[in-house]
């Protein structure tokens, strides 16, 4: 029986298959108090729990999650002048039950009728109570319209009763629901104000729990905003309120909040010590739902830092990570009572078990996990659908299909599909029975992929045009390119062209839109089935693979869109890089703005390297090197670290770099030579921005020797305008002395010295350079150029990205935020941002994304930096000719630059490229 006879017997329209499982990521906090009147007396029920913010949901909201505990902390009851009638608080009850349960459109329905039966008695607070839980349903089905409406009527009532002394948990709830709305709709700043009032609201009626959890919101929103030291400020005051409490259930959870909300920017070592202090708590109180819920976000805070530690290369690390995560995952679902972490913990551990081709262990825990236990839920669909996409994997022996193997042969037993059909089948069935638009439409997208895979195009497009509908219904663009992206690959296995390039360009315009919310997503779900590396990077290179391949006759658009794409993946890699949107680009047409510059756009493909040219006027040309990824990884690879040694053996060297010339520059050699071309400005790719392209070698003489080059992250970033030199000041800033463990650089003080006198400059050496004397320096006047010559080191973490001065690291946000103040002061941008004896991060193939993120985070024009630390005697020189250089009429910064490699160069000391090589100018040439 096929897949499709299967499920029109066992569900006529299908299910889903591929989604990642439910994260406790950015859990937030909600209080509920609700009101009975009996005999004489009130009674106050109180209700604090933490909801799991789902995957990719855009909404990160919580009205109930690991249980309702009922809190005695001595509070007085607070009495409601208007006594409810039972059917009005009957409904609301019912409601929270079936929120709890992620029932969410019947929790809609019956607040529905539970504001209603308020408003007909009179009850203008528990009508607006009920509104506010109404908003916090809507804002789970994705329908942010009816959310709103819903708040508003809350927030109107809450503000039109006189009676203040009982409106104001009320007040806080529905401002928290409010705030977690305009985030959902992208109004971050908005989102910040309201849960400031909340948390104002919630510190005036003496609830600190409630405060707390604002604040951790009020992070979420900063970060959206791009401010990140004040988000870390708002985290840091978290942490030491929660310290400050007594051991508590509300602690132990206020932590593992907190730890989830570091995880998700990237914090992950803090992350990992705020949850074993959770689970301290936990375990001293013998809260085995605390416990398993520390347990359970463990194993994904190790999990994000094995995913790191795989793109870092750096397997041990990789390997002990894997452990710790498989281990919490198991001591999660052994500790927890309740059916629905119990699988949560088993599944998100069978697919990292199946992940790591650990297929023995795997399939040991699958017959473990009972599906059938779990009472209907988003989260329940949400497990049916990860655990199908386990056993597909581990049907096929394959840890690796993924978002990027989905066109690979999928061979499994019979009884494998069946299996799989069936629990692919409840789900679209549960999804469907709570009118859960979205968890369908992940359903029947994922089923869509599991046609694809059993070969069934027709199927499986159809498929997805269903769950691309169903996305777009309730606006979630973050569902809804994942769809765009699998109609792209359909359309191109049918040989739809056409189709399969608008599919994929709509993707990709979907994803630039999302830009702050998709670095939300990525970093909340990189500890399970969803990385920037799986799901958003493949988008832009199949596109950029389709256009490149394409044989139609509108060359010109294609490689137009193709160029686009680079460079928006560019923009995406740093936005990752930062997780945050780190820059608002700003196309620029090159040609029109340097017509003797050519733009260089090299991007490593599955099966090509291939290599557009932007050249001035004349339009651009593609050049393609067949040769497997693999292949082309491993040259570059191996030029990287031969010519990064001083003792390197030169003729291989020149051997390596003679054969990536071969693939870049000399299928355009005529061209640029007919062209007039003087510089030579690339962007690169991957490992391409781990090379020096000014030593590639056409077997005669260096690329540097012919041409001025620079580097850009992409166009779109910075535009290319020349060096003002009617005020060519210059602030210098260096260690000499060892510190913090670094060794002295002593030539730093004849170079600052040199420079000072060549160029206007104020000097801040050793004991003077702090980041307080920076910081003033740079208030004071508006330098164009600031040099500074120090340790520091470009990582592929932002966290590791740092430079040293004599009391401190500045981190590359710190330097942004310090960098950008000045600007913002003086109303003009840092003209050259220069690092003399900084480098990339050892083991780091990814670190020189580093070196791209402080040039573009810095918000300087041009970045001058070195991908390799060199000796100092040999900085200071090139330093001293390349301001001497800069300082004359009509020279660019890349043509200094130049000047100064080629002397190197041409001295008998320095010749070889490690000693001139690694200086690379980002950013602006001009």
């Amino acid at each position: 029986m096929s897949i499709r006879q299967l499920l029109r017997k066992a569900f006529p329209q299908g299910t889903g298959w591929d989604i990642a499982f439910l994260s406790q990521s950015h859990i937030h906090r909600f209080n509920l108090y609700q009101y009975r009147r009996q005999t004489k007396k009130w009674l106050i029920r109180f209700a604090l729990a933490f909801l799991a913010a789902l995957v990719g949901a855009g909404v990160s909201i919580a009205l109930t999650g690991n249980g309702i505990w009922g809190i005695a902390n001595g509070k007085e009851p607070i009495p409601n002048s208007q006594s409810p009638i039972p059917n009005s608080q009957q409904l609301l009850e019912q409601g929270i039950k079936f929120f709890q349960a992620e029932q969410f459109s019947q929790a809609a329905e019956v607040w529905q009728q539970a504001a209603a039966a308020f408003k007909a008695s009179g009850d203008r607070l528990g009508e607006a109570q009920a509104l506010s839980h109404l908003s916090l349903a809507y804002q789970q089905l994705g329908k942010l319209a009816e959310a709103q409406d819903a708040i508003a009527s809350s927030l109107s009532l809450i503000r039109n009763s006189n009676n203040n002394s009982e409106s104001g948990i009320i007040l806080a709830q529905a401002l928290n629901a409010q705030g977690h709305l305009q985030l959902a709709l992208g109004e971050s700043e908005a989102a910040l104000k309201t849960w400031q009032q909340a948390a104002t609201t919630y510190s005036q009626i003496g609830d600190k729990e409630g405060a707390i959890g604002c604040q951790i919101n009020e992070a979420q929103a900063l970060q959206n905003l791009g401010l990140y030291r004040r988000a870390r400020k708002i985290l840091e005051e978290v942490e030491v309120s929660l310290q400050t409490q007594p051991n508590s259930l509300v602690k132990a959870t206020g932590l593992r909040s907190l730890a989830n909300s570091l995880r998700a920017i990237g914090e992950l070592e803090k992350s990992r010590q705020l949850l074993q202090e959770s689970l301290i708590v936990a375990q001293e109180l013998r809260s085995p739902a605390a416990i398993s819920a520390a347990q359970f976000s463990l194993g994904n805070t190790n999990r994000a830092l094995a995913n790191r530690a795989k793109y870092l290369e750096n397997t041990a690390s990789a390997k002990t990570e894997v452990q710790a995560a498989i281990s919490a995952y198991q001591q999660a679902a052994e500790t927890s009572n309740s059916p629905i972490m119990r699988v949560q913990a088993q599944v998100n551990q069978l697919s990292l078990l199946v992940e790591e081709r650990q297929f023995s262990e795997a399939e040991n825990l699958r017959s473990q996990i009972h599906l059938e236990q779990l009472p209907v839920s988003r989260r329940s669909v949400f497990a049916r659908i990860n655990f199908a996409q386990s056993l597909a994997k581990l049907g096929n022996g394959e840890s690796e299909i993924n978002n990027r193997d989905l066109q690979q042969t999928l061979q499994l037993p019979l009884a494998n599909n069946q299996e799989i059909a069936q629990i692919l089948a409840k789900a679209v069935q549960e999804a469907r029975s709570i009118k859960d638009t979205r968890a369908e439409s992940f359903a029947l997208g994922n089923l869509g992929a599991l046609y694809e895979l059993a070969h069934q195009a027709k199927e499986a497009e159809n498929l997805t045009q269903q769950a691309l509908v169903l996305a777009q219904a309730i606006n979630a663009a973050d569902v809804y390119y994942r769809w765009q992206w699998q109609l792209g690959r359909l359309l191109k296995t049918q040989g739809d062209e056409k189709g399969a390039i608008a599919a994929y360009n709509v993707a990709v315009e979907t994803l630039e839109s999302l830009r702050s919310d998709l670095v939300a997503i990525n970093a909340d779900n990189s500890d399970i089935q969803f990385s920037f590396r799986d799901s958003v990077e493949p988008v832009y290179r199949e596109f950029v693979d389709l256009l490149v391949s394409t044989k139609s006759e509108q060359r010109q658009d294609k490689l137009r869109q193709a160029r686009y794409a680079i460079e928006a993946l560019q923009l995406a890699e740093l936005d990752n890089f930062f997780q945050e949107a780190c820059i608002n680009a700003k196309p620029v047409q090159i040609d029109r703005v340097d017509t003797s510059a050519a733009v260089i756009y090299p991007i490593i493909l599955k099966d090509k390297l291939a290599v557009i040219f932007a050249l001035p006027e004349s339009g651009l040309r593609l050049y393609t090197t067949l040769k497997p990824e693999s292949e082309i990884a491993s040259i570059l690879d191996e030029l990287q670290q031969d010519i990064g040694r001083i003792a390197a053996n030169n003729e291989q060297v020149l051997r390596l770099s003679q054969q990536v010339y071969d693939w870049i520059i000399r299928p355009a050699e005529a061209e640029l030579e007919k062209n007039k071309v003087q510089t030579l400005v690339f962007v690169p790719d991957g490992l391409l921005r781990n090379i020096p392209m000014a030593a590639l070698h056409d077997g005669k003489q260096y690329l540097i020797e012919k041409y001025s080059i620079a580097l850009t992250p992409g166009l779109q970033l910075l535009a290319p305008q020349p060096l003002r030199r009617e005020q060519f000041r210059v602030l210098t800033a260096g260690l000499s002395e060892a510190r913090q463990g670094f060794p002295a650089l002593p030539n730093v003080r004849p170079e600052l010295e040199q420079i000072k006198s060549q160029v206007n400059s104020q000097v801040l050496l050793d004991k003077e350079f702090t980041d307080n004397n920076l910081q003033q320096a740079l208030n004071v006047l508006p330098f164009p150029i600031v040099h500074i010559a120090t340790h520091g080191q470009f990582s592929s973490q932002a966290e590791k990205t740092f430079i040293l001065t004599w009391n401190d690291k500045i981190n590359v946000k710190d330097l942004d935020i310090l960098l950008r103040r000045k600007q913002q002061k003086f109303s003009r941008p840092i003209e050259l941002l220069v690092f003399s004896a900084c480098e990339t991060a050892d083991g780091d193939n990814r670190a020189a994304l580093g070196l791209a993120g402080v040039a573009v985070k810095a918000g300087a024009r041009s970045t001058l930096a070195t991908l390799w630390r060199v000796s100092d005697d040999s900085t200071a020189a090139l330093m001293v000719k390349f301001y001497n250089e800069l300082a004359k009429s009509g020279i660019t910064k890349a043509e200094a630059l130049r000047q100064a490699q080629v002397q190197l160069l041409q001295s008998k000391r320095y010749k070889f490229p490690y000693f001139w090589a690694p200086y690379v100018l980002v950013g602006n040439w001009r």
